[in-house]
């Protein structure tokens, strides 16, 4: 007696490869939109994050700015300048500087029982001149050794400058030494030093002497590589160099430092407003065929 066992006809085969055949595609298309979409978040994730980091760096140099020494610079003509917070400020100026005051030093070096500054910010005005400065309470040998060492040897005391606190009323960014054709009456030379004399021989010398002072090692600059780039630049940081002794950022031949701070930026803008400085720095790239951008912002007092 013979059996007959059910089978598949081929209809009902063909059928089932069909319906696994249209599962397989959806599913194949889910799997790579999820990874599309992994792939863009993880690079999203990694552009603020690199983004953020660079504003930060940026940020933490500026917090200690003279403020009134904060200046832009067009990028297509270097001696084109004005100040950061010239209401005539526009996206033609792509370079940031700003001169610094040294904050390691003024927080200075533990003696054993506190943190003493190595300069201290206070003129003493009966036992000074306009030569010869005493600034009781500093310990500007360590300051020498400070910048020394900030600077990896590529500046010290000598290299440095007073900026006394109450000239605002007289701003003029040209007195800093940004002007390529003037010297600084803001910022005054130091020639020699003890612990706690400063003695300044600048061709012009104070004209008067406040209580409270500044002192600065060097200028900073955040400028777009190469320095016409419109779009796509990288940013770079600018450091070791004097204005009021006549360096430039882009000087050749100087000790002047350069970082790479963000590649594939896009937008660098700032804009000052009082003490108050606002940055915003955007980002861009491209990912599976998409173009991403990241922006970020940031307030600076």
């Amino acid at each position: 007696m013979k059996r007959f066992h059910a089978a598949f006809s081929m209809v009902e085969l063909v059928v089932v490869i069909v319906i696994f055949g249209i599962i397989a595609a959806i599913g194949s298309d889910i799997y790579v939109k999820i990874y599309e979409n992994y792939i863009v978040s993880r690079t999203m994730n990694n552009l603020q994050v690199k983004t953020e980091l660079a504003l930060d760096q940026i940020a933490k140099r500026l917090q200690y700015r003279i403020k009134d020494a904060t200046i832009a610079r067009m990028a297509t003509s270097l001696n084109t300048i004005i100040s950061a917070a010239d209401p005539n400020l526009n996206d033609s100026y792509k370079i940031l500087e700003w001169i610094g005051y040294d904050a390691r030093g003024l927080k200075g070096f533990y003696n054993g029982t506190m943190y003493a500054p190595a300069w201290n910010g206070f003129i003493d005005v009966d036992n000074s001149n306009a030569t010869y400065l005493s600034t009781p309470g500093s310990d500007l040998d360590n300051e020498n050794a400070i910048v020394k060492a900030v600077s990896h040897d590529d500046a010290n005391l000598s290299d440095a400058a007073l900026i006394f606190i109450g000239r605002e009323e007289d701003f003029n960014i040209s007195k800093y030494g940004w002007s390529p054709s003037l010297n600084s009456v803001y910022a005054f030379d130091i020639s020699e030093h003890n612990k706690t004399t400063i003695k300044i021989t600048d061709a012009t010398l104070p004209d008067e002497i406040y209580e409270r002072y500044k002192l600065v090692w060097s200028a900073y600059a955040i400028a777009p590589e190469p320095l016409t780039c419109n779009e796509d630049c990288n940013i770079t940081l600018y450091e070791n160099y004097q204005p009021w002794q006549g360096d430039a950022f882009n000087d050749s031949g100087k000790n002047i430092r350069k970082y790479l701070l963000l590649e594939h930026v896009t937008t660098f803008k700032f804009k000052q407003d009082g003490d108050i400085l606002h940055l915003k720095l955007c980002v861009g790239g491209k990912i599976v065929n998409k173009d991403i951008s990241i922006c970020k912002e940031k307030v600076v007092f």
